[in-house]
């Protein structure tokens, strides 16, 4: 196995071991959701640290399993004809637009969301709100962190696409 499929099947362990991880946290979303509302409408109490926390959960959530959504091919795609192509032709799709789209957005993202989280934690910055989370530098971080979960997600999506290319298949599924 050549060194750049061992660096995909590394990118691949690594997005799927995070994202499996990241999945308990819609547990622990839906559980604070859960005491919150209950808390909202029988005893009419709520607290803003929890609120925040639920948004924290919930952007720590959406975040972090970038990566291993584009790992298993479940992110948002407009299916119209892409449905239809053979797997030679969604290669070339793929290849094309994890190159042209997702990498130069990811860059973009990552060095603006280091310089956003780097400055939050310079800070040590918290909640701008009484009885708020006082780490708000720690959800800051998540931004670059996935976002570079999900870059080298596209660059092992991109091997794997130039293999599918090359490999000669063009069977339809």
């Amino acid at each position: 196995m050549s060194n750049i499929k061992i660096a995909s099947s590394l990118i691949d362990r690594l997005n799927e071991r995070i994202g499996r991880a990241i999945s308990w946290l819609s547990l622990g979303l839906v559980l604070v959701v859960l005491v919150d509302v209950a808390m909202r409408y029988i005893f009419r109490y709520t607290q803003t640290w929890m609120i925040e926390l639920e948004w924290h959960l919930y952007a720590a959530l959406f975040l972090l399993s970038a990566g291993y959504t584009l790992l298993h091919d479940k992110h948002v795609r407009v299916d119209l004809f892409y449905a239809r192509y053979s797997v030679k032709r969604k290669a070339w799709v793929d290849l094309i637009g994890h190159t042209l789209l997702l990498l130069p957005w990811c860059y973009v993202v990552i060095t603006t969301g280091y310089r956003y989280m780097v400055n939050s934690w310079y800070i040590r910055e918290g909640s701008d709100q009484p009885g708020g989370l006082p780490a708000r530098y720690v959800i800051k971080s998540a931004i670059a962190i996935g976002f570079v979960l999900l870059l080298l997600q596209g660059v092992s999506q991109i091997i794997k696409g130039i293999e599918r290319i090359c490999s000669g298949s063009d069977a339809t599924t």
